[in-house]
Protein backbone atom coordinates (compact mmCIF):
# COMPACT_ATOMS: atom_id res chain seq x y z
CA UNK A 1 0.00 0.00 0.00
CA UNK A 2 1.44 3.23 -0.82
CA UNK A 3 1.67 5.99 2.07
CA UNK A 4 1.68 8.95 -0.37
CA UNK A 5 -0.28 11.74 1.34
CA UNK A 6 -0.51 9.89 4.78
CA UNK A 7 0.98 12.08 7.75
CA UNK A 8 3.63 10.78 9.30
CA UNK A 9 2.50 11.06 12.42
CA UNK A 10 0.20 8.23 11.49
CA UNK A 11 2.78 6.62 10.26
CA UNK A 12 4.50 6.99 13.34
CA UNK A 13 1.79 5.36 15.35
CA UNK A 14 1.54 1.90 13.16
CA UNK A 15 4.08 0.43 14.77
CA UNK A 16 2.65 0.99 18.60
CA UNK A 17 -0.87 -0.32 17.06
CA UNK A 18 1.52 -3.20 16.01
CA UNK A 19 2.93 -3.77 19.63
CA UNK A 20 0.02 -3.27 20.88
CA UNK A 21 -2.49 -5.73 19.30
CA UNK A 22 0.84 -8.48 19.10
CA UNK A 23 0.42 -8.17 23.13
CA UNK A 24 -3.83 -8.54 23.26
CA UNK A 25 -3.42 -11.39 20.96
CA UNK A 26 -0.58 -13.08 23.11
CA UNK A 27 -3.34 -12.41 26.13
CA UNK A 28 -5.93 -14.91 24.40
CA UNK A 29 -7.79 -11.59 22.96
CA UNK A 30 -9.28 -12.17 19.67
CA UNK A 31 -11.97 -8.95 18.95
CA UNK A 32 -12.10 -5.50 20.20
CA UNK A 33 -13.58 -1.97 19.70
CA UNK A 34 -11.87 0.98 18.81
CA UNK A 35 -13.16 2.12 22.36
CA UNK A 36 -11.87 -0.69 24.01
CA UNK A 37 -7.99 -0.61 22.12
CA UNK A 38 -7.98 3.52 23.08
CA UNK A 39 -8.20 3.02 26.17
CA UNK A 40 -5.59 0.88 26.54
CA UNK A 41 -3.51 2.82 24.58
CA UNK A 42 -4.39 6.24 25.94
CA UNK A 43 -5.88 7.74 22.58
CA UNK A 44 -9.08 7.83 21.36
CA UNK A 45 -11.54 5.73 19.67
CA UNK A 46 -11.75 8.49 16.64
CA UNK A 47 -8.24 9.16 16.63
CA UNK A 48 -8.10 4.89 16.02
CA UNK A 49 -10.14 4.87 13.47
CA UNK A 50 -9.14 7.81 11.45
CA UNK A 51 -5.63 5.99 11.51
CA UNK A 52 -6.41 3.13 10.66
CA UNK A 53 -9.06 4.20 7.46
CA UNK A 54 -6.04 6.00 6.29
CA UNK A 55 -5.05 2.07 5.16
CA UNK A 56 -8.59 0.29 4.70
CA UNK A 57 -11.32 -0.55 6.80
CA UNK A 58 -10.23 -2.88 9.35
CA UNK A 59 -13.11 -2.80 11.76
CA UNK A 60 -17.34 -3.34 11.15
CA UNK A 61 -19.66 -1.10 13.39
CA UNK A 62 -21.17 -3.51 16.45
CA UNK A 63 -18.42 -5.94 15.37
CA UNK A 64 -15.01 -4.41 15.70
CA UNK A 65 -11.59 -5.72 14.95
CA UNK A 66 -10.58 -9.19 14.50
CA UNK A 67 -7.07 -9.05 16.17
CA UNK A 68 -5.65 -11.38 13.98
CA UNK A 69 -6.22 -10.08 10.89
CA UNK A 70 -5.68 -6.15 12.12
CA UNK A 71 -2.00 -7.49 13.31
CA UNK A 72 -1.46 -9.05 9.72
CA UNK A 73 -2.66 -6.16 8.18
CA UNK A 74 -0.40 -3.28 10.21
CA UNK A 75 2.49 -5.80 10.00
CA UNK A 76 2.17 -6.07 5.78
CA UNK A 77 1.54 -2.23 5.88
CA UNK A 78 4.85 -2.01 8.29
CA UNK A 79 7.07 -4.46 5.32
CA UNK A 80 7.54 -6.66 9.04
CA UNK A 81 6.44 -9.45 6.44
CA UNK A 82 9.14 -9.26 4.31
CA UNK A 83 13.32 -9.65 4.37
CA UNK A 84 15.00 -6.42 3.67
CA UNK A 85 19.03 -7.35 3.97
CA UNK A 86 20.93 -4.81 6.69
CA UNK A 87 24.01 -4.03 7.54
CA UNK A 88 25.69 -2.96 10.54
CA UNK A 89 28.52 -0.40 10.50
CA UNK A 90 30.26 0.29 13.84
CA UNK A 91 30.96 -3.29 16.16
CA UNK A 92 31.38 -0.66 19.04
CA UNK A 93 29.61 -0.81 22.41
CA UNK A 94 26.29 0.59 20.61
CA UNK A 95 26.05 -1.52 17.37
CA UNK A 96 27.11 -4.93 19.82
CA UNK A 97 24.05 -4.25 21.87
CA UNK A 98 21.76 -3.80 19.11
CA UNK A 99 23.19 -6.42 17.06
CA UNK A 100 22.96 -9.02 19.82
CA UNK A 101 19.82 -7.81 21.43
CA UNK A 102 17.58 -6.79 18.55
CA UNK A 103 15.30 -9.38 16.86
CA UNK A 104 15.73 -7.86 13.22
CA UNK A 105 13.57 -10.83 11.80
CA UNK A 106 10.75 -9.96 13.51
CA UNK A 107 10.46 -6.77 11.90
CA UNK A 108 10.92 -7.56 8.58
CA UNK A 109 14.54 -7.45 8.27
CA UNK A 110 17.64 -9.95 8.54
CA UNK A 111 20.98 -8.61 9.72
CA UNK A 112 23.81 -10.13 6.90
CA UNK A 113 26.93 -8.00 7.95
CA UNK A 114 28.68 -6.12 10.38
CA UNK A 115 31.70 -3.77 9.70
CA UNK A 116 34.25 -1.79 11.82
CA UNK A 117 36.59 0.30 10.66
CA UNK A 118 39.10 -0.49 13.71
CA UNK A 119 41.27 -3.50 12.77
CA UNK A 120 41.77 -5.20 15.94
CA UNK A 121 37.67 -5.20 15.60
CA UNK A 122 37.98 -7.46 12.34
CA UNK A 123 37.40 -11.25 12.89
CA UNK A 124 35.78 -10.97 15.94
CA UNK A 125 31.79 -12.39 16.07
CA UNK A 126 29.17 -10.13 17.29
CA UNK A 127 25.60 -11.88 17.23
CA UNK A 128 26.61 -14.49 15.19
CA UNK A 129 28.26 -12.45 12.58
CA UNK A 130 32.52 -12.08 12.28
CA UNK A 131 33.14 -8.04 11.85
CA UNK A 132 34.36 -7.39 8.54
CA UNK A 133 36.74 -4.00 8.07
CA UNK A 134 35.06 -1.49 6.12
CA UNK A 135 37.12 -1.99 2.93
CA UNK A 136 35.00 -5.34 2.20
CA UNK A 137 32.01 -3.49 1.88
CA UNK A 138 32.14 -2.99 -1.87
CA UNK A 139 32.85 -6.93 -2.22
CA UNK A 140 30.32 -7.79 0.23
CA UNK A 141 27.46 -5.41 -0.82
CA UNK A 142 27.61 -7.01 -4.53
CA UNK A 143 27.07 -10.34 -3.42
CA UNK A 144 24.20 -9.46 -0.93
CA UNK A 145 22.87 -6.58 -2.06
CA UNK A 146 21.88 -5.13 1.52
CA UNK A 147 18.47 -2.37 1.49
CA UNK A 148 19.39 -0.90 5.20
CA UNK A 149 22.59 0.09 6.55
CA UNK A 150 22.73 0.59 10.81
CA UNK A 151 25.21 3.41 11.73
CA UNK A 152 26.39 3.23 14.92
CA UNK A 153 29.19 5.35 13.80
CA UNK A 154 30.85 8.94 14.75
CA UNK A 155 29.10 11.68 13.11
CA UNK A 156 32.36 12.85 11.54
CA UNK A 157 32.73 9.52 9.62
CA UNK A 158 29.26 9.74 8.56
CA UNK A 159 29.25 11.82 5.82
CA UNK A 160 31.73 9.78 3.66
CA UNK A 161 30.46 6.70 4.53
CA UNK A 162 27.03 7.28 3.91
CA UNK A 163 27.50 8.69 0.52
CA UNK A 164 30.64 5.37 -0.32
CA UNK A 165 27.01 3.40 0.86
CA UNK A 166 24.48 4.90 -0.97
CA UNK A 167 26.85 4.47 -3.80
CA UNK A 168 26.30 0.72 -3.13
CA UNK A 169 22.88 0.78 -3.25
CA UNK A 170 21.51 0.95 0.17
CA UNK A 171 18.55 2.85 0.39
CA UNK A 172 17.47 3.35 3.78
CA UNK A 173 19.25 4.52 6.77
CA UNK A 174 18.64 3.76 10.63
CA UNK A 175 21.13 6.19 11.83
CA UNK A 176 22.78 6.46 15.32
CA UNK A 177 25.82 8.88 14.03
CA UNK A 178 23.66 12.39 14.55
CA UNK A 179 24.53 13.10 11.03
CA UNK A 180 21.77 15.05 8.59
CA UNK A 181 21.61 11.65 5.63
CA UNK A 182 19.18 13.99 4.24
CA UNK A 183 21.26 16.63 3.35
CA UNK A 184 22.82 15.33 1.03
CA UNK A 185 20.87 12.35 -0.11
CA UNK A 186 17.00 13.53 -0.25
CA UNK A 187 15.85 10.15 -1.83
CA UNK A 188 16.84 7.85 0.97
CA UNK A 189 14.63 6.81 3.61
CA UNK A 190 16.27 7.68 7.41
CA UNK A 191 15.09 7.15 10.60
CA UNK A 192 17.14 9.15 13.03
CA UNK A 193 17.70 7.89 16.50
CA UNK A 194 18.89 10.51 18.93
CA UNK A 195 19.29 9.11 22.50
CA UNK A 196 20.07 12.20 23.93
CA UNK A 197 17.16 13.71 22.65
CA UNK A 198 14.81 11.02 24.37
CA UNK A 199 16.42 10.89 27.83
CA UNK A 200 16.20 15.15 27.18
CA UNK A 201 12.68 14.35 26.37
CA UNK A 202 12.24 12.51 29.87
CA UNK A 203 14.22 15.56 31.79
CA UNK A 204 11.72 17.91 30.40
CA UNK A 205 9.01 16.06 31.67
CA UNK A 206 10.35 16.24 35.28
CA UNK A 207 11.48 19.47 35.12
CA UNK A 208 7.88 20.90 33.91
CA UNK A 209 6.03 18.24 36.58
CA UNK A 210 5.23 20.89 38.52
CA UNK A 211 3.26 23.31 36.14
CA UNK A 212 0.66 21.25 34.75
CA UNK A 213 -0.18 20.03 38.50
CA UNK A 214 -0.55 23.99 39.12
CA UNK A 215 -3.12 23.79 36.12
CA UNK A 216 -5.22 21.54 37.40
Amino acid sequence: MSKKGISISVIKRLPRYYRFVGELLKQGTVRISSGELAEKMSLTASQIRQDLNCFGGFGQQGYGYNLQELHEQIGKILGVDQSYKAVLIGAGNLGRAIATHMNFKEYGCDLVGIFDSDPAKAGSVVAGLKVMPVSETERFFKAEKPQIAILCIPKTAAQELADKLVSLGITAFWNFSHYDIKITHKDVAVENVHLGDSIMTLAYALTHADDDKAEE
